[in-house]
């Protein structure tokens, strides 16, 4: 990639984060999808996007922490096989004839739930929210912890759609709870993807720095931080 790329790279990867945060995602999907039609390599694809996931993930469980909205109670469940499944799928390296498929199907997976998620009505969320049941929630966190860490897309994306769609969370704990899954998802298939680290474009320290300022300059954290006063009262 030209060194001349890099700044609109990072411009892009700023709004990115910033339209995905204000929807209490992390981004993965929108990096894999630039990158993908940019013509990255594969394995700089999956180690950037997880990389550049794993920041803004952090950066959203941090809000939710500090503002006292964040349960672990919901999140074990699917962390508690969603971490070690994404180890491994990050460790598995795809074929660019494959990859390029598979991450093409993911992402229009991923364009599905959440446009069934937008198109939800909102009397199905009157409903009291239910418990997950236990199998349930441990192989939801495991099938989508290993799909999305072989292909980079974060997981959080994949997650909450299901959440809603079975009733198993509130839309403010799903936030938080899809804000911490994608911490441990990214962070787990990064350092599954160890032996491929090298392959990180030189210009990624910009980029991490890009998609910060978009989580910090952008709207509140899917506006379930702070529902009312703005995001500045969760510092408070």
């Amino acid at each position: 990639m030209p060194d001349s790329d890099a700044l609109p790279l990072a411009a892009a990867f700023f709004l990115i984060a910033l339209v995905y945060a204000s929807v209490g995602q992390a981004g993965a999907t929108g990096y894999v999808a630039l990158m993908a039609w940019l013509g990255f390599a594969p394995l700089a694809m999956k180690t950037t996007a997880l990389a550049l996931n794993l920041l803004v993930a952090a950066i959203g469980t941090a809000l939710f922490l500090r503002a006292g909205r964040l349960s672990w109670r919901h999140v074990w469940p699917y962390a508690a096989l969603g971490f070690p499944f994404s180890l491994l799928g990050g460790a598995v390296q795809l074929p660019p004839g494959l990859y390029f498929p598979v991450v093409g199907l993911v992402l229009l997976a991923a364009a599905a739930q959440m446009a069934r998620s937008a198109l939800r009505r909102p009397a199905s969320a009157e409903a009291a929210p239910r418990h997950p049941p236990f199998l349930a929630a441990l192989a939801t966190g495991a099938v989508i912890g290993f799909v999305s860490g072989t292909t980079g897309t974060g997981g959080g994306v994949f997650l909450a759609p299901v959440i809603l769609a079975m009733n198993w969370a509130t839309a403010r704990q799903t936030a938080a709870l899809t804000a911490v899954y994608n911490l441990m998802n990214s962070g787990a298939a990064l350092l599954g993807a160890f032996a491929w680290w090298g392959e990180m474009p030189p210009a990624l320290p910009l980029w991490l720095v890009a998609v910060a300022l978009g989580v910090w300059r952008g709207p509140c954290w899917a506006a379930a931080i702070c529902p009312s006063g703005g995001c500045a009262s969760s510092w408070r």
